[in-house]
């Protein structure tokens, strides 16, 4: 007979098809997002200056996004997407076209996150598990993290799910820090300042943002 207060068993192996490391493949979808807000941008008839004036990104910054030479972090396409009328979901993968999404394992898009503004600091790998759904306001994501790159925090309007996969992931979220084993979980606004990374190395987790 099984023990009413024993506490119930996540069984992390069942994630291990969605761990280890996350590589860049074929369909890797690195500089379609410079190319949309670009286009996003020029469709609402804005200069580079007047984005600038809108969401308070530097022009060099702006631009550097735009020819892909950066790679922009999630709060700044969810404040680019503000400025730009555009659900952030339309810049980060695309806008899809069904009213629902199957993504198998070799179809998940590979996309590339860099923290720096030069865009030569990788902080981690992500891939779109839901890019074909169209008008979504979530993003589901798995993400290999990077050890903590510095400390600066992310505060931008949404809410985040984080399960972990894979590794130990630090949370810092407000004034207060977490360490959080494979099979933990958090849910928060993100307008609390937050900074995630990897403890020792590499971390995957799954993460799912909405960002309307």
């Amino acid at each position: 007979m099984e023990n009413d207060n024993q506490k119930p068993h996540i069984n992390v192996d069942y994630f291990e098809g969605l761990t280890g490391e996350v590589q860049a493949s074929e369909s890797t979808d690195i500089d379609s997002i410079g190319i949309r807000v670009k286009k996003l941008r020029e469709e609402k008839g804005l200069s580079l200056d007047e984005l600038s004036s809108l969401t308070r990104f530097d022009v060099k910054l702006l631009a550097s996004i735009e020819n892909n030479e950066a790679q922009p972090q999630l709060g700044t396409i969810i404040k680019l997407s503000k400025a730009l009328d555009s659900a952030f979901s339309r810049v980060l993968s695309g806008g899809g076209s069904k009213s629902y999404s199957i993504t198998r394992k070799d179809e998940q898009k590979t996309l590339a996150r860099s923290t720096s503004g030069d865009g030569k600091k990788q902080v981690y790998l992500y891939k779109s598990l839901a890019p074909e759904v169209q008008g979504r306001h979530m993003e589901a994501l798995i993400i290999q993290l990077e050890e903590k790159p510095g400390d600066d925090k992310s505060v931008h309007e949404g809410e985040e799910f984080i399960y972990v996969l894979d590794g130990t992931v630090v949370l810092d979220i407000g004034e207060e820090s977490f360490e959080l084993e494979p099979g933990d979980s958090v849910y928060y606004l993100s307008s609390a300042p937050h900074l995630i990374a990897g403890k020792d190395g590499k971390a995957t987790i799954l993460a799912v943002l909405y960002g309307s």
